[in-house]
């Protein structure tokens, strides 16, 4: 009964990943689509299971698909008498569910397509049930911080595709103060902006402070679409460990646990609420919203940020899957698939990830899907102080999340 009650607190969190940034869908996007997208070869049929996720609940019944759309759902008591018309596919007690929007994958393309690609990525996407991803404007080279760079994407993306794809682009130092530049970046179609507080670790895409932050903002208010942040702020005097120390256990995660602390999130956060209050009501930055990727820390972090909704600041915060399905006590030495930035952090701190999650303090989910090729990750070598980092999951995505709540038995009780 614990994990029914636990579903049913479920649902408004599946709703809103389903639905909360839909309008928010790339406006050429059906360029973009791939012309052998649908899966079964019928005009109208019908998918029937004895579990349906709806806005309602969980129900036993069927959906009816239309040339590509749902025009009905129905329940197993009215099921009879609605199927007269198109093919039946039964599901049996397999989920049937909205498919996902992810706000935070990066496909590579173009570029590292060795890395990722839009064919392998979007394939990825919908084995994880994402049907609409947003692309990140790195690791792909060049990364996405200029109209004539977006191009590439989008050229990159044409006929390639296996689900709907949307783009964000990137504030950097080059562009931060050049209003025209950003302007003309939003006006080509990106949904928004992303920048970092620490360095990203791609070469042509430099870290921000809260100076670039701040005039960012002031454009992205007048199109009323948000500014994504990496929130870490390196404090060299704050690392509990010294990386030159030859003496350090490089394969053990604790020791890279400890070279991002907490305090770097909390640090981040502290600076961007700064700006933040820009965004309120009457404010400067009216218009804008603030949006932080990928928090790994539920302590203070999280109060920080709870405290600025509170205060009336357009902000919202996501975390991801692997943050909330792994603890650092359980990782293995020299396990480098693991490496993230944030890190994973300890099993405490996933419960209170899941607590804010449920009460609503935690907005959203996103995959924060970051591969590489398995010769960076020196998964021989398990170096997690030199490993490239970055948890490839798309293909996981649903299945990780619930999984690691035991909610994907078929006893609903």
């Amino acid at each position: 009964m614990e994990n029914l009650n636990l579903q049913w607190r479920l649902l408004p969190t599946l709703t809103l990943l389903a639905a909360s940034l839909f309008l928010l869908v790339f406006k050429d996007s059906a360029k973009l689509s791939h012309s052998e997208c649908s899966l079964l070869p019928y005009n109208q049929y019908w998918l029937t299971s004895k579990r349906i996720v709806t806005p309602k609940g969980v129900i036993s019944g069927a959906v009816e698909i239309k040339e590509g759309n749902i025009i009905s759902i129905v329940s197993e008591e009215d099921w009879p008498r609605n199927s007269k018309t198109g093919q039946v596919v039964d599901y049996g007690e397999a989920v049937i569910m909205p498919g996902l929007i992810d706000v935070h994958a990066h496909l590579d393309d173009p570029g590292r397509t060795e890395w990722e690609g839009f064919p392998s990525g979007t394939k990825a996407a919908a084995a994880g049930g994402i049907t609409t991803l947003i692309d990140m404007p790195l690791n792909s080279d060049p990364s996405t911080i200029s109209t004539e760079t977006l191009k590439l994407k989008v050229d990159a993306a044409e006929k390639r595709i296996y689900v709907d794809v949307g783009f964000w682009g990137g504030l950097v130092p080059e562009n931060a103060y050049n209003a025209s530049a950003l302007e003309a970046l939003l006006n080509a179609g990106v949904l928004g902006l992303k920048s970092f507080m620490c360095p990203s670790g791609i070469n042509d895409f430099p870290m921000t402070n809260a100076s670039h932050i701040k005039e960012g903002l002031s454009v992205l208010a007048r199109y009323k679409r948000p500014l994504l942040v990496h929130a870490e702020m390196e404090k060299g005097s704050e690392r509990h460990v010294k990386l030159e120390d030859d003496t350090l256990d490089t394969r053990s995660y604790s020791t890279y646990l400890k070279t991002r602390p907490p305090s770097w999130e909390e640090a981040a956060i502290r600076e961007l609420l700064t700006v933040a209050k820009d965004t309120r009501t009457d404010g400067p930055a009216e218009g804008a919203h603030l949006h932080i990727v990928h928090l790994s820390d539920a302590s203070s972090s999280l109060d920080l940020l709870m405290e600025a909704k509170t205060n009336g600041d357009s902000i919202t915060v996501e975390t991801c899957p692997h943050y909330l399905a792994f603890s650092a006590e359980e990782i293995p030495d020299g396990d480098t698939r693991f490496k993230c930035a944030p890190p994973i952090r300890d099993a405490a701190n996933k419960e209170k990830l899941w607590e804010a999650l449920m009460d609503g303090h935690i907005d959203m989910l996103s995959s924060d899907h970051s591969p590489t090729v398995p010769e960076l990750k020196l998964l021989d070598e398990g170096n997690f102080l030199k490993a490239w980092g970055g948890i490839s999951s798309l293909q996981i995505f649903c299945s990780l999340f619930f999984l690691s709540r035991g909610l994907m038995g078929g006893n609903m009780e």
